[in-house]
């Protein structure tokens, strides 16, 4: 390619566009990395992740800016602020690169750009950087603990402040810290297809670092791969991507031969396949029509509901139904049939900041009881499709008390359900006064996880 721009000039259009503009960085780099798919490998690697990293570590990179500079970042012109930006990523978290070459290739950039005047500008603070380091302290943890953590771990301070309110500071920062720490990917054994050990061993001849993980014997941590999508074992339905804090949620069902199950929100349908895989388990029946137990998994979009569907053909998941409805609507048929009623519902997703970082910055705080309320419209509706005596699977992917127990208490209050406790289906190291009440608080750094909360509660007949 001729006339493909330099990965820097890359990086660049990128910050802006997710930046100044509210791009979603995931959808930009996908578009972008397949504009440019013509880049070497190591110039691709490269844009990855200076921009997903200067967007995680952005709190903390504009703060050391400040430190050194007249004209706070916010009164930049957007060019020069993410040229300053990028640089600070590479210099503070890539020190392989030379940090000459990390001032000289901003300074070019910025005059690229039409800045030539403000080439000596970028060069001056990159460089007072270099040589005094000691001008740019973190806020003291003993005067303001919210500052400190805000700034050594880039997260504002109001979802620190939510944080403090359900845990002790340790505990909160072990989260933080765990958030900013590089994210290997979770995958679940497709067990209907494949023992875990047949899995690890596939992936292990596949050149895939595989690392086992210390809650469900089908999980696994994977690294060291280009695309899941070149992977035989992928195309092969062996494996389904999916955090084991989710895994959790089909293995505290409690599922049996035959039951019928409905994911009411199921996108891109993680727990619905693992529901289905394990109905699969417990009915060998060779004959797929003589098969009594089923899964409907359901969400908003023909988009999302594709996206379950992709999945389904992978892992051969014939089993189940995936359809457009929206779960704030009530579906008569279903009223009083179903023997699990598997409800993750929108959140807040403060519990996957590590892999979404763009969520800390996009959320308001507002959003946060308006999702509160959203989850308990949605629960109004679809706990009517339990069965006496039927299971309520609740959970979500955040770690905010009131879209979590909160929502909890509502459904034994006032939905007619009573918690039942998730220990049986537990291993050891989970277990807890609290899985043993009936519910689940996964906690990043203190679990190996996202954090995740899970409810097990049975309607009342």
């Amino acid at each position: 390619m001729t006339n493909a721009p330099s990965a820097r000039a890359v990086c660049l259009g990128l910050l802006e566009e997710i930046l100044e503009n509210g791009a979603y960085s995931h959808i930009a780099l996908k578009r972008t990395l397949t504009k440019y798919q013509d880049l070497k490998k190591e110039d691709r690697a490269f844009i990855t992740r200076v921009v997903e990293g200067t967007i995680e570590h952005l709190i903390t990179i504009d703060y050391m800016i400040d430190c050194y500079s007249k004209t706070k970042v916010r009164k930049m012109k957007p060019a020069i602020r993410n040229i300053l930006r990028m640089s600070v990523y590479q210099m503070k978290y890539m020190t392989q690169i030379p940090e000459s070459a990390i001032c000289n290739e901003a300074v070019k950039l910025a005059k690229k750009r039409g800045f030539q005047g403000l080439g000596g500008f970028v060069n001056g603070i990159l460089r007072t950087m270099i040589r005094e380091p000691e001008r740019c302290a973190l806020p003291d943890k003993k005067k303001d603990m919210i500052a400190y953590l805000s700034v050594s771990y880039s997260m504002p301070k109001w979802i620190i402040e939510v944080l403090h309110k359900q845990y002790n500071w340790e505990t909160v920062e072990r989260s933080l810290e765990a958030f900013v720490q590089v994210q290997k990917t979770s995958i679940r054994c497709n067990e209907s297809k494949i023992t875990p050990e047949q899995l690890e061993k596939k992936l292990i001849e596949e050149g895939v670092q595989v690392e086992k993980n210390q809650y469900l014997k089908g999980a696994f941590l994977i690294s060291n791969y280009d695309h899941l999508n070149e992977l035989d074992s992928f195309k092969q339905g062996f494996f389904q991507v999916q955090d084991v804090a989710s895994m959790l949620v089909a293995t505290c069902a409690g599922i049996k031969k035959d039951d019928f199950i409905v994911d009411v929100c199921a996108a891109p349908g993680g727990k619905s396949l693992h529901a289905a895989n394990l109905l699969q388990q417990l009915d060998s029946t060779p004959d797929l029509k003589m098969r009594k137990g089923m899964v409907i998994s359901r969400d908003l979009t023909e988009k999302k509901v594709g996206l379950i569907k992709e999945n389904q053909e992978r892992l051969q998941a014939n089993n189940m139904l995936a359809e457009v409805y929206d779960a704030t609507v009530h579906d008569q048929k279903l009223i009083g049939q179903a023997d699990v009623v598997i409800a993750d519902l929108p959140c807040s997703g403060l519990g996957v900041i590590g892999k979404k970082p763009d969520i800390k910055y996009k959320i308001e705080p507002q959003a946060l009881s308006d999702l509160a309320k959203l989850q308990r419209q949605i629960l109004d509706v679809v706990t009517q499709y339990v069965k006496p005596g039927g299971t309520l699977m609740y959970s979500t992917c955040t770690m905010n008390y009131d879209e979590n127990q909160g929502n909890m208490e509502y459904i034994v209050d006032s939905l007619g359900f009573e918690l039942q406790s998730l220990d049986p289906y537990l291993p050891e190291n989970l277990k807890s006064t609290q899985t043993s009440q009936g519910y689940l608080c996964l906690v990043p750094g203190t679990h190996e996880s996202d954090g995740f909360f899970i409810a097990r509660l049975v309607k009342k007949g």
